[in-house]
């Protein structure tokens, strides 16, 4: 597994990837409005300018990106293609973005799906679920050891 940042011209392709596993895994736990919420936020040229991507190839193939903003310290999109999961690649995702991070802290505004697996990797819920425009998450916080 190769891990780095992406290339601006590799966004497009970190997207699909992105959408097709918030379908799969995600969308079937939204509202409708929640669905459409989602797929605004990833067509938002705004939105996508603010975060710094970062994908996990396998044999050249993108399968999985991890995207943050606020200077490393939120995690705004985090997705592992269906056919790799359980197999460390989030995990590794996660590891090599924690340089980044500036607050000795990672904040994410994690999915229903994904609230377990958050867990596992280290992350405290900081609040109970919330909706917001549909959307349905659980804001967590994951505390990065001090150097």
């Amino acid at each position: 597994m190769h891990l780095r940042e992406l290339y601006k011209n590799e966004i497009e392709q970190a997207l699909k990837l992105v959408w097709k596993v918030f379908l799969e895994y995600e969308a079937p736990e939204y509202s409708k409005h929640g669905v459409d919420e989602f797929y605004n936020s990833i067509h938002d040229p705004n939105y996508l300018n603010r975060l710094h991507w970062y994908g996990a190839f396998l044999n050249a193939e993108l399968v999985g990106i991890i995207a943050t903003r606020n200077k490393g310290c939120h995690i705004a999109l985090f997705f592992v293609d269906g056919r790799y999961h359980n197999k460390g690649i989030g995990k590794s995702l996660l590891e090599f973005i924690k340089k980044d991070s500036l607050t000795g802290n990672i904040s994410v505004n994690s999915s229903p799906f994904a609230v377990p697996i958050y867990h596992r990797l280290g992350f405290e819920n900081t609040d109970s679920e919330q909706i917001t425009n549909g959307v349905r998450y659980t804001p967590m916080k994951l505390k990065l050891p001090t150097a």
